[in-house]
């Protein structure tokens, strides 16, 4: 029999509709539930695409035993942490706090008030050494509760005072300086991994924001070092199991060194912020196969993670057939059945053995470059990659025969935002206009259909949209919609820009402390409210309002933008100072804000060709330029609906418009800016002296 969970629209709270677990999902009902009957909460938190989440769910949760004791000593709240990551961040602290790491599934222990007083993530349902087992580990905290209830609810409320101290903003009185930067940049070297790319030892993730800060670094400085560490990363990356092979995209992470075995789930957030940092690092050093990287990601999120409506899903499970991987490895038997006479050549290239590299099959990848095996092979590499192409497409069609990993289709404002930039970003660089096409329709959904009473909503699955906007899904919009405006330049993208940025202001940000919370003054009250600066897998939402703030700032030379933006980077300065890695896109805003800003004024005639100059600006790697433009009649700006134009509201456009009735671009400092440049190539060149 179904239960609770069976009336929610989230797929991993579906997942866990048929457990004989009594669940509730989030709400008063459970909460008000645990007060009546004075029973401690079990908070169980994960997500559709987690392995270890299926795993928990097969051995305890599906188990009746377990599911009884459960259900006999407390109240079982599950959580979807894409849906709820204000409560996920929360508890995930807590947990982190009690046990010194943290990961999905996570297992709270709440008071009927929600204080955390003991956590963990997967517990098996037998003792493993330094691991209970989760029966034995339910009766612990049920005797722990029954006979040492004080000592249980003391430690939980100093728990929470701890994470209240941590979360509550306090200004530092300092100044965030480009030496955080070198700094950070610092520590990255003396981590990095020279044999295979990355930093540290394994497990290895592939960490866009801190490779984005590398390639930032190198820009502003003209140290190499920064270069290599990102780019011998990146082709790294590209060379092992973590990435695709057949489809295009790039899987979770890494379990080795060498990034061969990964973690299999896909996630849009991943291959979102990779898209452009492969974008960023063909720009620098001009590598085609690292635009072509660029292209296949995309490409993938078009084919497997678009939405009817013009939105993307979340993610790939890393399982099918409730295996791990099962859909992406092979056997060289099933290789050479379809391929004839070219399967030993691919097996070779792509190390597929009767031996394999997880649990007796093979993931591919490719251990030694192309062009060392066309050289061995005497083999013209264009003739060498004709073959491998054409043994790709066979097998993809192969394995689209294969039972689907499941696939995640909540759609998810912050991580869409990712995916807007990285289209719009792409397809101005690369001149593909399908890719600024479908940022549009990504934006246009989001406007239209993630928005209620004025105010941006945060997920919607199957067409219904729900839960408030947090702080990265504006903010993420925000940035997102300035890079649409600079592929585009449509002034309405900047117009939305603008206002999310107001909202941000709004809602968000606390005059008192000078920095921005994660969720809105408005929204639900929880047992603290949820506020971290640190950049993991995704950059923060802090971060992401100064980032957005610093551009806004410099577009509209609005005084509020600037003055958020300096100070919630200035707010983590001590931060930064002890643990500068974690803070990659924070970091990148400080050099941002520290640099000698490019701006870049385009004005073309509403009967002219915009493709070849747009094209120029984007070809170049301007970390700290920022790009507006007009399409109009010559001599005339469009009206916005406000009644103002963009020239009032865009410095960058006073006094300027289009010479000779051609595209024009202004390259400008501070707002005094170049003489009119009408041609593309010159334009690059121009461009290419504001780098270091």
């Amino acid at each position: 029999m179904p239960n609770r969970l069976a009336a929610e629209t989230s797929p991993y709270l579906l997942q866990h509709a048929g457990n004989p677990v009594d669940w509730y999902p989030w709400g008063q009902e459970a909460l008000e539930r645990a007060k009546n009957e004075d029973r401690p909460i079990l908070l169980s938190v994960g997500y559709s695409s987690c392995h270890w989440c299926h795993v928990m769910e097969r051995e305890s949760f599906e188990n009746p035993s377990i599911a009884r004791l459960m259900n006999d000593l407390f109240v079982n709240i599950k959580v979807d942490r894409e849906e709820r990551p204000d409560i996920d961040q929360i508890y995930m602290k807590a947990v982190q706090a009690m046990s010194g790491r943290g990961g999905w599934p996570m297992t709270v222990f709440l008071t009927p008030d929600g204080i955390p007083f003991f956590g963990g993530t997967y517990y098996p349902p037998e003792a493993r050494p330094g691991i209970p087992s989760f029966p034995d580990l339910l009766n612990a905290i049920h005797e722990a509760w029954q006979n040492r209830r004080d000592e249980v609810q003391a430690g939980g409320t100093r728990l929470l005072a701890a994470l209240e101290k941590a979360s509550t903003p306090n200004k530092s009185g300092l100044t965030a300086s480009l030496q955080l930067v070198d700094s950070a940049v610092s520590t990255l070297s003396r981590r990095y991994d020279p044999e295979y790319g990355g930093f540290g030892a394994a497990p290895k993730f592939p960490q866009p924001v801190t490779l984005e800060l590398l390639l930032r670094h190198y820009a502003r400085t003209g140290d190499r070092a920064s270069l290599i560490m990102a780019v011998n990363t990146l082709k790294h990356m590209a060379a092992g199991g973590m990435r695709d092979h057949l489809a295009g995209g790039f899987h979770r992470y890494s379990v080795d060194a060498r990034w061969l075995v990964p973690h299999f789930e896909k996630m849009l957030y991943d291959n979102a912020l990779l898209a452009r940092v492969y974008l960023n690092a063909w720009k620098l050093t001009g590598s085609d196969d690292l635009a072509d990287i660029v292209t296949e990601v995309l490409d993938d999120l078009i084919e497997d993670f678009t939405d009817i409506g013009g939105g993307f899903y979340s993610a790939r499970d890393a399982d099918s057939e409730g295996v791990e991987g099962r859909f992406y490895v092979w056997s060289p038997d099933e290789v050479s059945d379809a391929l004839g006479d070219e399967a030993e050549l691919f097996c070779r290239i792509y190390d597929i053995t009767h031996e394999g590299n997880f649990e007796g099959e093979s993931i591919l990848h490719l251990p030694d470059p192309i062009e060392l095996v066309a050289k061995a092979e005497g083999i013209p590499v264009s003739e060498l990659e004709v073959i491998l192409a054409r043994g790709r497409a066979v097998l993809l069609e192969l394995r689209n025969e294969r039972v689907e990993p499941f696939r995640d289709e909540k759609i998810i404002v912050s991580w869409n935002a990712f995916a807007i930039r990285a289209f719009a970003d792409a397809g101005a660089a690369l001149g593909r206009s399908d890719y600024v096409e479908r940022a549009i329709q990504a934006a246009e959904f989001i406007w239209s259909e993630m928005r209620e009473e004025e105010r941006l909503l945060h997920s919607s699955i199957k067409g219904k949209a729900s839960g408030l906007a947090y702080l990265d899904d504006l903010a993420g919009l925000g940035n997102a919609l300035l890079s649409l405006h600079a592929a585009t330049l449509d002034s309405k993208w900047l117009d939305r820009a603008y206002s999310l940025a107001d909202e941000v202001l709004e809602l968000f940000f606390d005059e008192e402390s000078g920095t921005v919370f994660d969720s809105a003054h408005d929204m639900e009250d929880l047992v603290l409210r949820p506020r971290d600066a640190t950049d993991g897998a995704t950059p923060s939402g802090p971060s992401l309002a100064a980032e957005l703030f610093a551009r806004a700032g410099t577009l509209k030379n609005d005084i509020r933008y600037r003055q958020a933006a300096r100070s919630i980077v200035d707010h983590e300065v001590e931060s930064m100072q002890e643990f500068g890695t974690a803070f990659g896109r924070m970091l990148s805003v400080v050099d941002r804000l520290e640099a000698n800003p490019v701006e870049v004024a385009l004005f073309v005639p509403a009967d002219s060709d915009p493709i070849p100059l747009l094209t120029a600006v984007h070809e170049e790697f301007l970390p700290s330029g920022v790009i507006a433009g007009i399409i109009s009649n010559e001599g005339e700006l469009d009206q916005k609906k406000t009644g103002s134009s963009p020239q009032e509201d865009t410095p960058l456009f006073q006094g300027r418009g289009p010479v000779n009735g051609q595209p024009t671009a202004y390259v400008c400092e501070h707002y005094v800016c170049d003489l009119a440049q009408n041609d593309p190539a010159a334009l690059r060149d121009r461009l290419a002296q504001t780098r270091i």
